[in-house]
C-alpha cells in the first residue's frame, strides 16, 4: 500500500479502513476498543470507587472493595428493594380488590339472568294435535338461531381493531411488577452478598515507614507477607481468610498448601480459606482480562 493509500477515494473499493472511518464518524454501528493498561484498574483498588482502598475488605468470590462504598451499597440496594416491595404489595391489593368486583358483578349478572328466565316462563295449555308442529318449528327457529350466533362469532372473530375509531382501538395493558428478590447481589460477580461475609484485607506495605499518601504515589505498594514478592496485576494474588493476610499464589502452592497453617496466625486452613484475588489485569491479551470494549449503538439498514 502506497503511502496515502488509506485516504484515497479514487478508489474503486470501499476499503475496511473507510468503512471504519465513516463509522466513527456517522453514530451508527457498534463501536469497539482496546483497552490499555491505563483503562485497567491497579489490584488493590475498590471495584465501585476505582481507588486505592483504605479499608479494604473481599467478598467470598475475591473481588476487593471499600468497606464504606460496599456498605453504602448495600444499604442502598436494601432501600430500592424495600421500595419495589412496597409497589409489589399494593399492586397485589389492587388485583385482589379487581377480582373481588368481578366475581360480584358476575354473581350480579347471574341473579339477573336467573330472575329474567323465572319471568319469561308462561304456563300454556298444552294442544295434542298441534304440538309436533310446534316442536319442529321450535326446532327450525333454534337452527336459524344457532346459525346467525355461528355466523356472528365468525364475523366478530375476523374483524379487526381500528386504531382511528375510538371505540375500537386497542387499550395496552399496565406492565406487572414482579415479585423482587430479597438478596442483594454484588456488582462484579452477581451472586449474593452479606455484610457479614466480607472479609477485612491485610495489605503487608513495602516500606512501612511510609505514609499512606506518600505509599500511594508508588508504583509498587505492597508486598507478600511471607516471600516478600513484589504484588501487582501480574503477579496471581490470594487472602487467606482467618488473618486476612495477602500471599502469592506460588506461595499458596509451595508453602501454605503443604501443611494448611496460617502463616501468620497459626490456625489451621481450608481450601475455602484461600481465596483468589480478582486482579485488574496487566494490558496484555495474556493476562485472561477481556481488554475489548463494546458499545451498542443504532445500526442504518438500507
Amino acid at each position: 500500500m502506497t503511502r496515502h493509500g488509506k485516504n484515497c477515494t479514487a478508489g474503486a473499493v470501499y476499503t475496511y479502513h473507510e468503512k471504519k472511518k465513516d463509522t466513527a464518524a456517522s453514530g451508527y454501528g457498534t463501536q469497539s476498543i482496546r483497552l490499555g493498561k491505563d483503562a485497567i484498574k491497579d489490584f488493590d483498588c475498590c471495584c465501585l470507587s476505582l481507588q486505592p482502598c483504605q479499608d479494604p475488605v473481599v467478598t467470598p468470590d475475591g473481588y476487593l472493595y471499600e468497606k464504606q462504598a460496599i456498605l453504602e451499597y448495600i444499604l442502598h440496594q436494601k432501600l430500592e428493594i424495600a421500595k419495589k416491595m412496597k409497589a409489589y404489595e399494593k399492586q397485589k391489593k389492587v388485583q385482589k380488590s379487581n377480582s373481588q368486583l368481578e366475581s360480584k358483578s358476575e354473581e350480579r349478572e347471574r341473579v339477573e339472568r336467573f330472575k329474567t328466565r323465572e319471568n319469561s316462563i308462561v304456563s300454556k295449555p298444552i294442544n295434542p294435535f298441534t304440538s309436533g308442529q310446534t316442536k319442529g318449528s321450535e326446532k327450525g327457529g333454534t337452527d336459524s338461531s344457532g346459525e346467525s350466533s355461528t355466523s356472528a362469532a365468525a364475523s366478530s372473530s375476523q374483524s379487526l381493531p381500528s386504531f382511528w375509531i375510538p371505540s375500537l382501538t386497542p387499550e395496552a395493558k399496565p406492565t406487572l411488577i414482579k415479585k423482587p428478590s430479597k438478596a442483594v447481589l454484588c456488582p462484579m460477580s452477581g451472586r449474593p452478598i452479606k455484610m457479614n461475609e466480607l472479609i477485612t484485607v491485610r495489605f503487608t506495605p513495602l516500606d512501612p515507614s511510609l505514609e499512606r499518601v506518600a505509599l500511594l504515589t508508588r508504583q509498587d505498594r505492597y508486598v507478600c507477607a511471607v516471600t516478600r514478592d513484589v504484588l501487582g496485576n501480574s503477579v496471581p494474588c490470594a487472602v487467606l481468610r482467618p488473618s486476612g493476610t495477602v500471599v502469592t499464589q506460588e506461595c499458596v502452592e509451595k508453602l501454605i498448601k503443604k501443611d494448611m497453617t496460617d502463616p501468620v496466625t497459626g490456625d489451621q486452613l481450608s481450601d475455602r480459606d484461600i481465596i483468589p484475588l480478582q486482579r485488574g489485569g496487566t494490558g496484555f491479551a495474556a493476562s485472561g482480562v477481556d481488554l475489548r470494549a463494546k458499545e451498542a449503538r443504532p445500526v442504518m439498514q438500507v
